[in-house]
């Protein structure tokens, strides 16, 4: 009896520590945890260590500890939508290294920070959508680069960095819809990554401008570059441009030294080249109209060159026809001659 109650202990202690949670579902043959709809207010602990679907949506979960993924490592779909998450911690996910996707749909997300998906190499589907996000980090963490789909419509972005979409080389599907876009020079950026993104094939269901009130409910795509008013150095900026040009001078001393010494070949391939001057919409439109009407002259004087010549050829051609006529009709001086000699 002793050895019968050692076992059922052992038993239900290993169940205890590798089971199923009490208002889970767990299923061997899919590796699958259901713990939705079951009121947790936080990850539940001694989930089966082998599983690797979980299910977590519909439930209260306010906040993730950052050891609440240690015990399921194989997880690769996790599904968090619906619950009451108003913050990530930075690492939260950084124990499911085999992650594929994460949805974190239809929560109270008001931000995301730097590094808060970091150590996900195989991540490639992140759901962001239906929150209250208002800004988004320079960069989702390392080893994000394998995102192929990235959902963040419906939030409150009013601007997205360049740089958090570049970090992102494999993205193939990327959703912006219903958020409060302001389309201003803050948007240039992802103007130009965005036209960058569609030609290469990628996939996208457009941004469409909120503001300014001359732009709202605009495609972003189809607002001209030069309507984008040069952005306000802020201070920050100014002090770096400030710092880069007496490095810039510095170093063009330097090398102005060194050329002297190797030659002039040198210098067109160190100095840096001039930029382009931005073209001007309203120079652009007046060397259209310009050309337009010189093009629309010398058609005109070909027109009228053009009847001339006919109209000449037209009067030539009846004249001869006219003296043709005459002259058969009379004859030529050359055969009266004959007839008029013979009647002297």
């Amino acid at each position: 009896t002793g050895n019968w109650l050692l076992v059922l202990s052992v038993v239900l202690l290993i169940y205890t520590a590798y089971g199923c949670p009490n208002k889970c579902l767990c299923y061997t043959a899919s590796k699958t945890a259901d713990c939705k709809n079951r009121g947790f207010t936080e990850i539940p602990a001694h989930l089966p260590p082998e599983i690797q679907i979980l299910q977590l949506q519909n439930n209260r979960i306010w906040r993730i500890n950052q050891n609440a993924f240690t015990g399921t490592p194989l997880l690769k779909i996790l599904d968090l939508s619906n619950n009451s998450l108003s913050s990530l911690a930075p690492g939260a996910f950084q124990k499911l290294r085999y992650l594929q996707v994460l949805n974190l749909t239809r929560n109270l997300i008001h931000y995301i920070e730097n590094k808060t998906f970091s150590f996900l190499p195989h991540l490639k589907e992140l759901d962001l959508s239906s929150n209250s996000i208002i800004r988004l980090p320079e960069t989702f963490g390392n080893s994000t680069g394998n995102i192929t789909l990235l959902s963040v419509k419906h939030n409150k972005l009013q601007k997205m960095e360049r740089v958090l979409l570049e970090s992102l080389p494999n993205l193939k599907v990327v959703l912006f819809k219903d958020n409060p876009w302001q389309c201003t020079c803050n948007v240039f950026g992802l103007k130009l990554w965005l036209e960058s993104f569609l030609y290469r094939g990628g996939i996208s269901d457009g941004i469409i401008c909120s503001t300014p009130g001359i732009r709202k409910g605009k495609d972003l795509l189809k607002v001209p570059y030069e309507l984008f008013g040069a952005c306000p150095l802020r201070t920050a900026h100014v002090h770096l441009a400030s710092v880069h040009h007496h490095s810039y001078e510095h170093r063009s001393s330097l090398k102005h030294a060194h050329h002297n010494e190797h030659g002039e070949n040198s210098r067109s391939n160190c100095e840096p080249k001039p930029k382009p001057r931005p073209v001007s919409l309203r120079h652009a439109i007046a060397t259209v109209v310009i050309t337009g009407v010189v093009c629309g002259i010398v058609c005109l004087m070909m027109l009228a060159a053009a009847v001339y010549g006919c109209a000449y050829a037209a009067i030539t051609a009846k004249y001869h026809k006219e003296h043709l006529a005459l002259v058969r009709q009379h004859g030529t001086p050359e055969e009266k001659e004959p007839f008029d000699s013979s009647l002297a």
